[in-house]
This record gives C-alpha cells, structure tokens and sequence, in this order.
C-alpha cells in the first residue's frame, strides 16, 4: 500500500527524526558544538582538529552526495510512496548513519583505516548539518534531471579529492577495504 504524506506532516517527521537523533548522541556523550568555544559556519581544515564540529567542512560535500544517491535510490525502491515519504525514509538512513559513525567502533575503524588518524568524530551540530548536507542533495535531485545529479555527484566527489585527497567514494573504499596504495596517496 503506497504511503501518501503530506509536506507538513513529512516535515513533522523528519523533525522528530532529528530531535530523536540529538537525544541519542547526546546520550552517548557526543558534545553539542566545538569544545574550541566557537562555531564556525565553515572550517576547511581538512584532518585539523576541529574537524567535523563546526557546521560544515569538506565532508559535508559527501552529505550532499548522500542526498543525491539516497533520492535515487527512493526513487526506485519506493515508487509507489511520494517524495515526502522519501524524503522521510532519506531522513531516517542518514539520522541512523549518524549515530553509528560515532560509535566507538566505528570512530576506531575510521582512525585504523583512514587517513582520519585524529578523527574523534562529530559534534552534534555537525550530525545535525550533515542530515541537512543530504536533504539539500536529496532536493537537488528531486529537482534536477537525471544526467545533472549525476554530473553533480561527480563534480561533488572530484571537488572533495582535489582539495583534501578524501571524498565520499575513497571513504566507504577504506573503511570497507583499506588500501596502503591509496592511504599513503592520501597522506601525501
């Protein structure tokens, strides 16, 4: 049966999404801004200390790719439910995602296989950015045909490697399979 929501009640969801998101890495000691004592809207350091605890950085970049395959991937999976009920669904992996990047495990993972060797994961006004990087990209995609998200993605995911050496595609890639080729490119 196709789940049919309305934009306000979608909305309403994707909030209560959110607010359940903030609840549960606030619960597992996730700190609520940078303990530096500001928030900056960009912090373009890329392995700096303060990475991913400001509002955006160049990760976020991937956040919006996230969006982009997160709509391709409702589109085709849940055809028969509309776009604020993908919009929810998008919503709902990502807020997930969040909270498992900054389990222990995973922030140890990060630090053994990536080039992320000081990562200590994100604030949560950071987790908080990144569900909005992927709905930006999720209504981007929603809006642009399909070559053009596409096209997006790529320039997305070529932009990310050329300034940091890291993106979206390298960072499953090592996670999944670290490769001493591509860690020691990564470091220069």
């Amino acid at each position: 049966m196709p789940t049919r929501l309305s934009p306000p009640a979608a909305t309403a969801v994707i909030l209560g999404i959110l607010a359940a998101m903030v609840v549960v890495l606030l619960a597992m000691g996730r700190v609520p801004v940078c303990e530096c004592g500001s928030i900056k809207l960009w912090y373009g350091v890329a392995n700096g200390s303060e990475g991913s605890q400001h509002v955006a950085d160049w990760y976020t970049l991937s956040h919006v790719v996230h969006g982009l395959l997160f709509y391709g991937a409702a589109h085709w999976l849940m055809r028969r439910h509309g776009l604020p009920a993908r919009a929810v669904a998008a919503t709902l992996v990502e807020a997930a995602w969040e909270i498992v990047e900054n389990t222990p495990q995973v922030i140890a993972r990060y630090r053994d296989a990536t080039i992320a060797l000081g990562y200590n994961g994100d604030s949560v006004l950071n987790s908080m950015s990144d569900v909005g990087a992927m709905l930006l990209g999720f209504a981007l995609a929603a809006r642009l045909p399909a070559w053009a998200g596409v096209v997006l993605v790529v320039a997305l995911e070529l932009a990310a490697l050329l300034a940091i050496r890291d993106n979206l595609t390298l960072n499953v890639l090592m996670l999944v399979w670290p490769t001493d080729a591509v860690r020691n490119w990564q470091a220069g």
